[in-house]
This record gives C-alpha cells, structure tokens and sequence, in this order.
C-alpha cells in the first residue's frame, strides 16, 4: 500500500559491501512541511500572544511613543532617560562599553517604553470601568439616550483598534457579587407564586434566618474569593454541575444542532461529510489565528467574553472515579472517524497543507468502502462514553492504559473533533413532518447510544442521504459558543464551497494521497461486560426521550415587534400559558441568559414565572376577563420579564450567586436548611433560546430556509419538560420539545400543541388586522 511505504522514512540493509542505505524523499518531505507548519502556527500563537497582551496598545504605537518621546527630549535638549542612565551607571560599569550618544537612545527606550506600558494600562482600566456600566440595557429598544451616545463613544475611543478573538480579555469587568439581601429579596419574590401561604411563611422564615446568620460568612468567603479569581462562579460551575456528575452525560447534558431544514445540498454523505469538515478546519485555523471577530452587542460596541472558544477542538472530557477533568491539547492534525462498527484515524494535512473538501471526500469515500468487520467489542465501544461516568473510568484505567488500546484512545480524544458516518438517514419529510424531525432530534441526541463518542467537545453526525448536525458536550463551553461554529459551516457549505452536477465537493481527488488508519483494539471479555452495561444504561435512558420539534410558521418576530413586546418575553410567557394548559399548575421555570459580559462569564438563571405571568396567566383562563385586562397584564409581564433577563445578564442574579454560597458552605462544614430547600427544587421546566449570531452570514430576506433549524436538549426533570427555541428570520420559530414518556404528566407532542395555541392566543389579544384595517 502506498501509505505504508511512505510511512517509512528511510530503509538500510547490511550486506558484505557494508550498508545500503536508502531514503524516501517523499516521507522526508512530509515530515519537513510537517515540521515548517508546526513552527509556522507556534510563531502566529506567539504573535497574537504578544498583540493581544499588548492590547489596547500596539506595535505602531509603541514606535510613535517612543520616537515622540525622544524627538520632544532631543528639541528640548533634555535627557530622555530622566537621570536613569546616570543611576544605573552607579551600580553597573555601563560606560565603559556604551558612548553616551547609546545611553541616550537606550535611555530614552527604556522610558519610552515605560510610558507606553503606562498608556496602555490606563486605556485598560478606564475600558474596564466604562464596561462596568449596564445603564444602556434599561433604554427602551429602538431608543438611545444622550448618555448612551457619549458612553459608547468613549468606548470606541478606548477599545483600540482591529481588536482580535481575545482582545477584551483583560479588560472586561469581573463578575460582581451580589448583596445577600438583594439575593434573598428576589428568591422569595420568585417563589411567591409556586407556593401556598403555609409552605410560603415557612420559607420565608428560613431565608431571614440565613440573611442574618450563616449568610454573612458564606459572603465573606465569597467576597474573597471574587477579588481574588478571575470569575467567582465559572471555575466551581463546570466543576460541580458538570465535571462531578456521575450519571451519563449522554441525554442529561449532551446537546444538539440541526442542520438545514428544508434545503438537501447533496444527498452524497461523503460529500456532504467534506465539505462540512473541511469549513471547519478552516474556522479552526482563523481561531488559532486568532482571526475570529469580538462578539458584540449594542451596535458592535460592547464586547463579550471570548474564554469559552480556547476549548472548542482537541478537547475531551476524561472520565474520573471522583470527577471528571477536561483535557486540551495545543495544535492536533487529525480527526477521528466512526463508521459501521470501526474506528479510523484520518489525518487533516497533506504537503503542508490543510485537506480541500474533494481530498476530505475521497478519504470519506474510503470509509465508507471499507468492508472489513469490526474487532470484538469495537462495534459499542463508545457506548462506555453514553453510560455512567464511574465505570467508564474504570474500565479505562483497566483496559486503556497501554499497548495498542491506548495509541487507538490517544487517536480518538485527542482529535480535533469526533465524526460519525451514520449508516441511517434523517431527513425533514413534507409528507410526515412530525415523525420524521422527532427521529432527526432523536438521533442527534443519543443515536443508537453507541456510534458517537459523547467525551468529545463535539461530534459531526452525516447520515447516509447527507443531512447532518452536531452533538455537543456542555462542561467546555455553552450552546452560543458551537453555535458560532455551525453558522460558519452552514454559511460556507452550499454557498461559498458548493457542490458539482452530481453532488460531489468541487475540485480532483488527489493521486497520493495516504488513506485513513484503521485503529486497533485488544477488547478483552471482560471489558465487553461493562461496554453491554453501559449500553443498557444509555438504552434505557434514550428509550425514554419524549422529543417533538416543530416549526412555528404561523407568524415570527416581524408580528412581535409591531406588537411592541420583546420577542423573547413573548415566547417565555406563551410556554406559562402553554404549561397551565398542559399540567394545570405552575412551575419553577429555568431560562438561560448568559453573562458574558463579565470576564469568563458563563450563565444565569431568569426565573420566568413571576407573579406577574402567573397573573396573566389566569386573566387568560378566566371565562370573564375582557381583553384590554389580558392585554395590560401581559405587558406587565413581559416588562417585569425583561427586567428579570436584564439582571441576570449585569451580575444581579439569584442562582449562580446561591450556588456559590451553597459550595462555601459546603467547603466550611456549615449545614444551611436554606440553601439545601433551594437547591433540591427542581426545574419542571427548563428553557433556551439559540440566538443566530452572525445575521451577515445570511440573506434571510431572500433566502429565508438557508439557516439552521437550531438545536436542542434532553429534559432536565423527571416529570418535566425541556424546550429550545430559535427564531428565523421575521416569519419562524422553531421549537425542540423534550420530555420523558416513563411520566404520566408530560407528552412533547400535547406541549406543542398547547404552545402553538398559546402563541396565536397572545397574538390575537392585540388585534393588528383590525389596526391594519
């Protein structure tokens, strides 16, 4: 084979004339464009290192400083080292070896750099303290005060310019804690409609007995530890909601994104698989480069925290008996490849260079051709990544941890992300709409519990007819982060890549190119035992995934928006009113905001039912409330929910602030009846939107379908529900509904219907046909 003689650099045999030595030059060159490439990306790291360590400053302006600073000393005759020479000459015999025309120009450096370095810390700080206020986010939308004027001015002025990926970092202001009072104010504000008056009084008497006594400690603590780090929540979120979790992160914390809807660019997989691969190398490179834009807010001004994308590739999530620990490496060359039982190695680069989609193809097409059967126990392998984490780091450490079973796991986590060739096909069918998404979900989701490799930052799914989508894994980063990428891919796929006649990637298959490694396992009967254990355990649970998604195609937010209501808090109240049709009670409901405003900031909670939506809720159950009531109480509550989102986003917060306060106590030994009630609540219904990033990327005005369908999650609560939601353009919002059939108070099919109902309900109660009229 070819590639297992270019795999050899060199050849010698011994014989009676002495040795024969006998080189490959073309192996010898690949390891030289190897080496040039490996050293090409090490210098661009270090350069945006430097850009970034510098930024708001840089080199340009570290030149005029100093050579401003020396011209204005020379005209002036003044000793550009401020005396600093002449000190250093005390100690150090500096004149024997520099004239006195070098002291000065060294001199002069040296304080030119001083003052450069000065400049720069002061723009930082003054940034810092300029992003530290929120008073744009109380404006009404659509309307900028003078003072917002000035403020994003004085933005622009100090942020610098051609700002990179990570620019920001060091200016962005760090995570406020919020006053144990405010925190306490809002919990029982936000619990008030959940409970009856007995269970209320209760609650309300162990949350002034915590404001009082053990709350000023854990705050203390806490305090201390937000000057101190970077971020005072971030580091113990991963760790303890994600990292110590023991149960399977399949389902319960893996998510998903879908591809287009209702656009089929090439029913080809390993086309479709080329594409898709190479349009994500190439964001890969612009983020080693750092090339990745800021994303911004409020008129591409206000920065966010970028920290979530350092672990987007060559990441996986290792398993711990204890905790589980994610493990990065810098630059990795390959991808991992899952098809039909088998696992390959397919490397990415070739002369030097990044693989074109035609060559990715052909490697797919390798694959996808290969008929050889799987070694025993490497068919459901990665179903030890589905099922629990405690057993899956055993049998790691048992059956992983050298010989070939260790090169072959190497190969696979330290990738630079996970592809399954699935051997199924996924489709959105016009003739049996419902079905067909909800096994499309379903399949992202879990899959057959065994053909993706859930450790992985994220995995490619391509099915068999060339749909696609991702499954994600949640510790590194959150939904917007992947989000980002998937737009990059989906926006270059069709469009920018495209496809030929017959569907295959654009270009020639090259005629040297070395096909995929096959990897290799030693599975021994034992280590079978504990892959078919965890099968059953990942089965179970995927079994009883309740999922129905939907697209809402009856209006979008162009009717929101005349309806002068935030598109958001529209929705939010729709799933109350869904949810009080559905259960006929009200829930504590989770809806993500983040707060990436804040350095390494992550998430918050916006508690959605308020006792305003709840009163809202019944105005519209009611067989006697007149519309103009419904209608005042719903811009109430879409007020209060704005202003709830508002808070969480700027630090002010409830959970993640009661969280933290929860693991202090913990770390002191101190039992809070309190914080314990707070934290075994469940959340029956948890909420997300996925926000479309980068709005350039499509013409949604013409071309409306080309986007994603969004994403989705498992359900977060036995008996409850779990919905994503993403608005398309003006006209549609797709939702993703999630549940578990094992309960009897919840069906994803009967939510939806309530949803879209709860939808057109709220919309009818303004009445824009008649004011059309």
């Amino acid at each position: 084979m070819a590639e297992a003689h270019q795999a050899v650099a060199f050849q010698f045999t011994v014989s009676p004339d002495g040795i024969d030595l006998q080189l490959c030059h073309e192996a010898l060159r690949q390891i030289y464009l190897s080496g040039l490439h490996s050293w090409k990306k090490r210098f661009i790291r270090f350069k945006n290192g430097v850009m970034t360590g510098v930024y708001p400053g840089s080199p340009g302006g570290f030149m005029v400083v100093v050579v401003s600073y020396m011209s204005y000393n020379q005209y002036r005759r003044l000793d550009p080292s401020m005396g600093l020479i002449a000190k250093l000459g005390q100690h150090m015999p500096i004149s024997r070896y520099m004239s006195t025309d070098s002291q000065r120009i060294v001199g002069g450096v040296l304080v030119g750099t001083g003052l450069w370095v000065t400049i720069i810390m002061i723009m930082r700080n003054v940034l810092k303290s300029l992003l530290s206020w929120h008073g744009w986010m109380h404006a009404r939308h659509g309307s900028v005060s003078w003072s917002t004027r000035l403020w994003l001015i004085l933005v622009k002025v100090f942020s610098g310019r051609k700002p990179m990926l990570y620019s920001f970092q060091n200016s962005l202001p760090r995570l406020p804690v919020p006053t144990i009072k405010d925190t306490c104010r809002r919990y029982l504000e936000s619990v008030r409609p959940l409970m009856e008056d007995e269970r209320y009084e209760r609650m309300e008497g162990l949350t002034k007995d915590f404001e009082k006594n053990l709350g000023p400690r854990l705050q203390w603590y806490l305090k201390l530890k937000s000057w101190w780090a970077s971020n005072y929540v971030s580091d113990w979120w991963e760790e303890y909601i994600y990292l110590r979790g023991r149960g399977p992160i399949m389902v319960n914390s893996n998510y998903y994104a879908m591809d287009f809807l209702y656009v089929f660019p090439t029913s080809i997989q390993a086309a479709r698989a080329g594409n898709a691969i190479h349009a994500i190398m190439l964001y890969r490179r612009k983020l080693d480069r750092a090339q990745v834009q800021p994303i911004y807010l409020l008129a591409n001004k206000v920065p966010l925290c970028s920290a979530q994308w350092e672990r987007m590739f060559n990441t996986n999530r290792v398993p711990g008996l204890e905790t589980d620990v994610l493990q990065h490496v810098n630059d990795s060359k390959h991808i991992a490849v899952y098809h039909k039982g088998r696992f390959f190695k397919v490397w990415m680069f070739y002369d030097g260079r990044l693989l074109l989609p035609r060559e990715i193809e052909q490697q797919m097409e390798r694959i996808l051709a290969d008929s050889s059967e799987p070694l025993p126990g490497e068919e459901k392998l990665a179903a030890l990544t589905a099922g629990d984490r405690t057993p899956w780091a055993k049998a790691r450490e048992t059956y992983f941890g050298r010989g070939k079973n260790k090169n072959s796991l190497d190969a696979i986590e330290k990738a630079a992300f996970f592809v399954t060739l699935d051997d199924t096909e996924q489709r959105f069918e016009e003739d049996n709409p419902v079905k067909s998404l909800d096994s499309y979900a379903k399949s992202l989701l879990h899959g057959k519990c065994y053909d993706r490799w859930f450790d992985k930052s994220f995995n490619l799914i391509v099915f068999k007819n060339g749909t696609m989508g991702l499954n994600a894994e949640h510790s590194w980063a959150d939904a917007p982060i992947i989000g980002h990428l998937w737009e990059h891919v989906l926006s270059m796929d069709p469009l920018k890549l495209g496809y030929t006649e017959e569907g295959h990637c654009c270009g020639e298959p090259h005629p040297n190119l070395p096909g995929p490694q096959r990897l290799s396992w030693d599975v021994p009967a034992e280590c079978q035992e504990v892959i078919q254990s965890s099968l059953t355990v990942a089965r179970n649970l995927a079994d009883d995934v309740d999922s129905h998604i939907f697209p809402f195609i009856d209006f979008g937010k162009g009717l929101i928006k005349k309806c002068r209501t935030s598109p958001d808090a529209f929705i939010q109240i729709a799933l109350q009113l869904a949810h009080y049709r559905d259960k006929k009670k009200f829930c504590l409901t989770y809806e993500a905001s983040m707060t990436r405003l804040f350095r390494e900031g992550r998430t918050e909670t916006v508690r959605s039912c308020t006792l305003e939506t709840c009163a809202f809720v019944r105005a519209m159950i009611g067989d006697e409330t007149v519309r103009e009531e419904c209608l005042s109480l719903l811009k109430l509550a879409a007020e209060k929910h704005q202003n709830m989102y508002r808070l969480a986003m700027t630090g002010e917060g409830i959970d993640r602030h009661l969280f933290c306060l929860y693991v202090v106590s913990k770390y002191l030994g101190e039992d809070s009846p309190f914080l314990k009630e707070v934290l075994s609540d469940p959340w029956r219904l948890s909420t997300s939107q996925t926000p479309l990033q980068q709005v350039e990327l499509f013409d949604l005005v013409r071309h409306p379908e080309y986007v994603s369908s969004g994403g989705g999650f498992g359900p977060v609560a036995d008996d409850g529900y779990g919905v994503s939601y993403i608005i398309v353009g003006e006209n549609l919002i797709n939702f993703h509904i999630s549940s578990k059939h094992s309960s009897p108070e919840t069906d994803s099919h009967r939510f939806g219907a309530n949803i879209r109902q709860a939808m057109l309900d709220i919309l009818d109660l303004f009445q824009l046909e008649k004011k059309t009229k």
